[in-house]
């Protein structure tokens, strides 16, 4: 398991590099073009990425969190949830139970956050709560607990700042290129004094890299999160001894055709599947942030058993090459797979739904008034005695004080 992880880490280290060359690059070319020195771009472009990053390392969780609409539970406050995820904390050998969080959502999807181990969180959607049983939740939340045991979250993050530098950089040049006439004060400087044609060329090279720049550093960085994303169904097949859950919830998350109100470009690679994904839509260009969910769930669904051998010899059988390194497949001992769990009566799957609704309300701040007749009545937060003094129950007539 561990000589898997540092392998996978030690080309994704590469591929941050090769993100950190294109970045120096383009503040090479910047300040060549609007400064005059090439070393003041280069100074500028790493002064911002290490801030950027230093936020990300610090902060980056509660950025992403607060940008999702994530919300904090505790064990009381979603007890199948919450349980789920202490399984799969032990299944997966993380010392540290992740923080909780829930996202009103409709759309089916989580991902997980963190700068480690020990400051890690696991954000689902409301959506994915009352969609999913109990064996295909459990493969989801295995997946996410993957990438914090693989180290995925932290790399995720920094990568995701890194590409937002680049293209900021980018976009304030393209700008000030436009609006400052600079080009065309640098063609007259160059006219007068006689370099004109080398002028041209360090405009044109700049106005390249500005342009390719941060299309260069989003096929990294997808790069990367493609990757990744295959360890963790592999990782989610074996904590939780049963491929077929992970792949039933990959099917209806990708039916689903609800897109992830709050998630973006730089987000996207850290969910489950593509937040912005079409239904429909194939993802097997170099621009998409995960592979295709079909091939996930064939590469599931044709494994015999769920160790990491299993799933690399699936893997392998579709894909003609390898994901997991020879190394980490020495002394791998089989992992047979385990009975699904009982299926679920519909009056449970009510009850999900009206657990995971009655959540949200409650995290919403509303008031919840139990009528004798059975209806629960729902009181927004900015209702005063003043003004509203009682309701009346429109199933009953009962009337109740508020």
């Amino acid at each position: 398991m561990w000589e898997q992880i540092r392998s996978n880490q030690v080309k994704s280290i590469i591929l941050v590099v090769l993100m950190g060359v294109v970045l120096l690059a383009l503040g090479y070319s910047l300040g060549l073009l609007f400064l005059g020195s090439p070393t003041a771009g280069l100074v500028i472009a790493l002064v911002v990425w290490a801030i950027m990053n230093l936020i990300a390392y610090f902060q980056g969780d509660s950025i992403l969190l607060s940008i999702s609409g994530a919300r904090k539970i505790g064990p009381d406050d979603h007890p199948r949830l919450y349980n789920v995820v202490e399984e799969m904390k032990i299944a997966s050998g993380l010392e540290k139970m992740p923080d909780v969080y829930i996202i009103d959502d409709p759309a089916l999807n989580a991902f997980a956050t963190g700068r480690d181990a020990n400051h890690a969180s696991v954000a689902i959607t409301s959506g994915l709560l009352q969609k999913l049983n109990r064996d295909e939740l459990q493969g989801v939340i295995g997946h996410e607990m993957a990438h914090i045991k693989n180290r995925d979250v932290l790399l995720m993050s920094m990568l995701a700042v890194l590409l937002g530098t680049i293209v900021i950089l980018a976009w304030y040049a393209s700008r000030i290129l436009l609006f400052s006439g600079a080009a065309r004060g640098g063609s007259r400087r160059s006219s007068g004094g006689g370099g004109g044609g080398g002028q041209l060329i360090i405009l044109a090279v700049a106005i390249v890299l500005m342009i390719l720049a941060p299309i260069f550093a989003q096929l990294i960085y997808f790069a990367v999160s493609r990757r990744r994303e295959y360890l963790a169904d592999a990782s989610s097949a074996l904590y939780n001894r049963y491929p077929e859950g992970l792949a039933s919830a990959l099917e209806k998350l990708a039916s689903s055709d609800t897109r992830v109100k709050a998630a973006n470009q730089a987000t996207a690679p850290m969910y489950t599947v593509n937040p912005l994904q079409k239904k429909g839509m194939a993802a097997t260009s170099l621009t998409a942030t995960h592979p295709p969910v079909a091939e996930r769930i064939r590469i599931l669904r044709a494994m015999g058993g769920a160790s990491y051998r299993d799933y690399e010899r699936a893997y392998a059988q579709m894909k003609q090459k390898h994901i997991v390194p020879p190394t980490a497949l020495v002394g791998a001992a089989p992992v047979p797979l385990r009975a699904a769990s009982p299926e679920e009566a519909v009056t449970e799957k009510v009850e999900h739904a009206r657990d995971t609704s009655d959540l949200m309300w409650r995290l919403s701040n509303y008031r919840t008034i139990d009528c004798p007749c059975g209806a629960r009545l729902r009181l927004p937060p900015n209702v005063k005695q003043i003004t509203v003094s009682s309701i009346k129950c429109p199933h009953c007539g009962r009337v109740h004080a508020v």
